[in-house]
């Protein structure tokens, strides 16, 4: 039986782990959970789950919980990142899911990896800001690295790996990475001029945050998970090639040398990346329906426009650059936040990251403070692009 740790417990990529886990109790037990706040959505998860270890990053919420649970379950409860950090490198762990967003479930990310730990990640910036860190954590930890996010994970499927599950990429020529194409698909740039927050945040396919949803119809998101794919499978950007499916039913694909494409297929449900990682070499009931191809009816592919799109191409520029990705992954939340907040419109997101990328001193991080201090330049040099912004 695998116990997990799951970071990120409250959030959806958490709760679609532990209903998954839920569903195999004979092969997997949520040991321990982790969260950033949420009090009252981590004390259902206690009630429900039963782990050993339950900890909060935040320690008012930490001590709410634990006086909510105190007489009704065992679970020991921890505040803050360091018990996190503890639990992630525990010998009675055996799996972590890394879901946490941001640098707050970096460090525990990395020490799973140098822990040897079988690692599901979730967190974009365990790869996107620290890409060279982790991956010589991973490998030098041996660590079995498995990839969450559903367009990774179908690559994934679709590759021989070893039994490290490290891809074997000898025999392929190029990796087609999905986008959907999000809310905005097909619309010139000067349609852009106007478009609200609800707007962007109406993702076609997918309920997410809104976040992730504006990275989406920017297509941002593409340009992170470009960066993320070129760290999990040693590829350079120009052997990668982002396809516009506004179905999102196929999740990637593979060619290879001798002209064969490999595609993985399925519906728009986290949970089976998750199942997959999970059983990984094995397979699991994941709880998603069933595709039905001929209620699909066809799916359709075209190229991204870069014109109304430029974020894109400012990631396939960034990748190149020392500690680029860093930069535009932080000055990205920067623009989008400010966007949220009715404070820059939504073409203005493209001019906050490149004037950063151009302003900021970048450089490879070679240690997560590092990292740390680079993400906080961007930040910084972001914050006062968007303050000369006038609306």
């Amino acid at each position: 039986m695998q116990r997990v740790l799951v970071l990120g417990a409250t959030g959806s990529i958490g709760t679609s782990t532990l209903d998954i886990i839920e569903r195999h109790p004979t092969h997997y037990y949520a040991y321990a959970l982790a969260a950033n706040r949420s009090v009252d959505e981590m004390e259902q998860l206690c009630l429900r789950h039963r782990p050993v270890h339950a900890v909060m990053f935040d320690h008012d919420a930490a001590f709410a919980l634990k006086t909510r649970l105190a007489g009704v379950v065992e679970t020991q409860v921890h505040a803050g990142e360091a018990p996190m950090v503890e639990l992630a490198k525990s010998a009675e762990v055996d799996t972590v899911m890394a879901a946490i967003v941001g640098f707050a479930g970096l460090s525990a990310a990395l020490a799973a990896a140098q822990a040897g730990k079988r690692l599901l990640l979730a967190n974009k910036e365990a790869l996107v800001s620290a890409g060279q860190i982790f991956m010589s954590a991973v490998h030098e930890g041996g660590a079995l690295l498995l990839p969450v996010d559903s367009e990774h994970n179908a690559m994934f499927q679709c590759l021989e790996t070893d039994d490290l599950a490290r891809p074997q990429m000898g025999r392929v020529e190029k990796i087609l990475l999905t986008a959907s194409g999000g809310p905005f698909r097909g619309k010139s740039r000067s349609e852009l001029l106007d478009v609200t927050p609800d707007q962007a945040c109406a993702h076609p396919n997918w309920s997410m945050g809104r976040k992730i949803s504006v990275d989406s119809a920017t297509l941002v998101n593409k340009g992170l998970e470009l960066a993320e794919a070129c760290w999990l499978f040693d590829r350079k950007p120009s052997e990668i090639e982002v396809v516009v499916h506004p179905q999102s039913i196929v999740h990637s694909l593979i060619r290879y040398v001798d002209g064969s494409v490999l595609a993985q297929l399925g519906q728009p449900d986290m949970r089976t990346p998750i199942a997959y990682s999970l059983s990984w070499p094995d397979r699991v009931d994941a709880g998603v329906d069933v595709l039905d191809l001929v209620k699909v009816g066809r799916l359709d592919f075209e190229t991204p426009d870069l014109g109304a799109f430029p974020c894109l191409k400012l990631a396939y520029q960034a990748i190149e650059l020392p500690g680029g990705m860093c930069a535009f992954s932080a000055a990205n939340e920067i623009a989008v936040d400010a966007f949220l907040a009715h404070r820059i419109r939504f073409t203005d997101i493209d001019r906050v990251i490149e004037t950063t990328l151009n302003t900021v001193d970048l450089a490879e991080p070679t240690e997560l403070s590092e990292v740390k201090g680079l993400d906080y330049a961007a930040r910084e040099a972001a914050h006062a692009v968007v303050a000369e912004i006038k609306r």
